[in-house]
């Protein structure tokens, strides 16, 4: 990611704080998920703290990986083309953006301020936009 060394300091820092709530991050996740965009519920197994797994798992090797910048493509191109056969479509990805930015809101409190949620906004539609073009997603 093209994120300038502060704001990738304190991307990954506010990540290590979800690290003590993962539990909660990734299930509501996905129910603010779900409440923007209930459309997307079939895509996902009944599972969700597996799956909230799955995703807590994959946000942290794409943030804290941005170190080898080949290895991050390739592995956001695995990502984008894996979501494609699932029918992810590139508008499914807006109110994933806001479930995400709700639930940093939720679970970080008050340290999510205005300044973090911009560098959280930014990572996100940086790897959202690779992902989209790199996997193939329409």
């Amino acid at each position: 990611m093209s994120l300038e060394a502060s704001d990738d300091v304190l991307l990954r820092e506010s990540f290590e704080r979800l690290q003590a709530d993962f539990d909660q991050f990734s299930t509501y996740f996905y129910e603010a998920l779900f409440r923007r965009a209930p459309e997307l519920r079939p895509m996902f197994r009944d599972d969700l703290a597996g799956q909230g797994m799955k995703f807590i798992t994959t946000l942290r090797e794409v943030i804290l990986s941005t170190k080898d910048a080949t290895s991050e493509e390739e592995r956001l191109a695995q990502l984008g083309s894996y979501h494609a056969t699932l029918g992810v479509t590139a508008k499914s990805f807006a109110p994933m953006e806001e479930a995400l930015i709700d639930t940093l809101k939720h679970t970080l409190g008050d340290a999510f301020t205005p300044e973090l949620e911009a560098v959280w906004r930014k990572a996100y539609g940086e790897m959202s936009a690779r992902m989209i073009r790199k996997g193939g997603i329409s």
